[in-house]
């Protein structure tokens, strides 16, 4: 169960007050599936550390000419291109608190949460470029892409939460999956990145892969096994197939 603000209600009963909450399960469902057509999209690349969310998310912007969040990464190659960007649209340049990215960094897991405010924080970042206000320097966009790792089933949920609070959004999960090995071969590869191979092993432990009933609402799966020009084409047709039904 989760509050209206995407934090799940046992989180929230410990700091007082009342929140109104809603079932993932059923509201969820019919939120995303009322006004079929003519959404406006969030596509949220996803997957654990190694899985090429960041290359993909980058070549999916591109080809769709979205704009592109990047809710994970803060690596100087991120900062100097979202320095502008945070400049320019008066958006948040880091969706992680300080300290989460201090214990990325440090190699230590981060809680449940630790992750709370930083997928609200990517959900309304999200929800802003596809409908900024009146006082933004962007113009509203038919979509937006999104990497987050969003691992278990509940941080995927707090997500959706966009879907349930405007039905005309819709909300997309592009799982990128791939096995232990190769993740920590690619992770191992990387130079000047944030993210420690140990958190590889972690990441998997946490990982709750999405389940039958996700898989028919708003999960697309792409192996990324494959060379990445491959995944990212593949992911690309995935993702025009879902528009294509929308139509």
């Amino acid at each position: 169960m989760l509050s209206l603000d995407g934090r799940p209600n046992s989180t929230l009963s410990s700091l007082g007050g009342n929140y109104t909450t809603i079932s993932t399960d059923r509201q969820m469902r019919a939120a995303l599936q009322q006004d079929q057509l003519h959404h406006r999209h969030m596509w949220i690349i996803t997957g654990p550390a190694g899985c090429g969310k960041s290359s993909v998310a980058e070549y999916l912007a591109k080809e769709l000419s979205l704009p592109y969040i990047e809710g994970d990464d803060v690596s100087p190659r991120a900062r100097s291109i979202y320095w502008l960007l945070d400049r320019l649209t008066k958006y948040p340049l880091q969706y992680h608190t300080s300290t989460n990215r201090q214990k990325m960094a440090a190699g230590i897991p981060l809680t449940d949460v630790d992750r709370w405010d930083w997928l609200i924080n990517l959900r309304e970042a999200a929800v802003a470029r596809l409908s900024p206000s009146a006082s933004s320097a962007t113009k509203a966009h038919t979509g937006v892409v999104v990497t987050c790792s969003a691992l278990r089933r509940r941080y995927r949920d707090v997500i959706r939460v966009a879907a349930y609070q405007d039905h005309n959004v819709a909300v997309h999960f592009v799982y990128l999956r791939a096995n232990e090995e190769m993740l920590m071969k690619r992770v191992l590869a990387r130079k000047g990145h944030y993210m420690k191979s140990t958190m590889v092993h972690s990441q998997m432990e946490l990982l709750e892969e999405p389940a039958g009933d996700e898989q028919t609402m708003d999960v697309l799966e792409v192996d990324c096994a494959a060379s990445l020009p491959e995944v990212q084409r593949n992911v690309v047709a995935k993702v025009r197939g879902a528009l294509a039904d929308d139509l």
